[in-house]
């Protein structure tokens, strides 16, 4: 394949420092705050480069549309983009106080929802036990999309749309399925010392700590539609698509390197427990399906005791006979909850 600048060539960028920083990468004026103008540049840049996504510069568009896809996740990271502006020589802007700090502040001031619709909303999410996130999905007011960029906003996150990105396999490798599956995440990019994982909701320390021991560096969260990461996961973790091997090679490299630290100590154990484990946890499906054949061997299990009593009674059958019937029905069910559809 000729060696091309695809920076110039696909988009248009004037010959000079490769790789461009994130602002000209994205086509934007130097040190751009508004995070929608931003969001919106990577959408056009996304679907331009896919153009070129095929034959002899299908590595290559990956790779761009990577870059495009960090670029867009920094700049849209609150915390992360003054981090970044400061390595580029920005002084730290002021902190604007108008802006929406919590989930339904921003919805209210998208118009997405009536401010009338607030306390109805909070009581909603309170009976149920739901983040406002949740709620507001649950009563169909906003689509999941708009009410993840709202939780990612009060959480001073970035929001991102996992149709829009393909995640380096080398990152996929580094983290075991069945860490995903728990944490109902998925590993993204490296990207500035850091791992980009997107999250359905605020990581969790253990996750933070799971990740830097298994990679090395620290993560980066960024928000995601958690159904999306589900289908994500499903897609990209189907059964055979990651090596154990791989897997435990990567775990026993982290665990070297954080040997010396106790808290790291007891998650190096778990990870290894988790590496030596024989089978990885089942499905959601999966699931539903075992649970499903553990009630139907119970409803036989009452039929076929009943019918017993019926055939030795000569089709007379009493409460009692029933009643055993039903005890044998839980006793079924009892061991096939624990051993088979747990």
């Amino acid at each position: 394949m000729s060696d091309i600048d695809v920076y110039k060539e696909w988009l248009g960028i004037p010959a000079g420092v490769r790789p461009p920083d994130h602002y000209t990468l994205l086509r934007l004026v130097m040190f751009e705050d508004d995070a929608e103008k931003v969001r919106t540049n990577y959408r056009k840049l996304n679907a331009h480069v896919r153009k070129y996504a095929t034959g002899q510069y299908l590595l290559r568009s990956q790779e761009l549309l990577n870059e495009l896809a960090k670029a867009m996740l920094c700049l849209t990271d609150p915390d992360g983009k003054v981090e970044y502006d400061r390595s580029l020589g920005r002084e730290a802007p002021a902190v604007d106080d108008s802006e929406s700090h919590t989930t339904l502040e921003y919805l209210v001031a998208r118009n997405l929802i009536r401010r009338g619709q607030v306390s109805e909303i909070e009581h909603f999410a309170e009976a149920r036990g739901l983040s406002h996130r949740d709620a507001v999905i649950q009563m169909k007011l906003v689509e999941p999309p708009e009410a993840c960029r709202a939780l990612a906003a009060e959480l001073r996150l970035s929001y991102a749309d996992l149709e829009d990105m393909l995640p380096d396999d080398s990152v996929l490798d580094r983290i075991p399925r069945r860490v995903v599956k728990r944490h109902a995440c998925l590993p993204l990019f490296e990207d500035r010392g850091c791992i980009l994982v997107a999250c359905s909701d605020e990581p969790s320390h253990e996750l933070e700590e799971e990740i830097r021991i298994r990679c090395g560096v620290p993560m980066r969260a960024v928000l995601a539609v958690p159904r999306a990461i589900n289908q994500a996961i499903a897609k990209y973790y189907a059964p055979g698509m990651r090596e154990e091997a791989a897997e435990e090679a990567a775990a026993k490299s982290a665990g070297k390197e954080t040997k010396a630290a106790k808290p790291e100590k007891s998650a190096q154990k778990v990870a290894a427990k988790e590496v030596r484990s024989k089978s990885a946890p089942l499905t959601e499906d999966q699931k539903r399906e075992r649970l499903m054949i553990t009630a139907i061997a119970t409803c036989w299990s009452i039929i076929g005791t009943v019918g017993l009593f019926w055939f030795l009674n000569n089709g007379a059958v009493g409460v009692g006979q029933i009643a055993t019937g039903v005890v044998a029905g839980a006793v079924v069910f009892g061991l096939m909850k624990a051993t088979y559809a747990r």
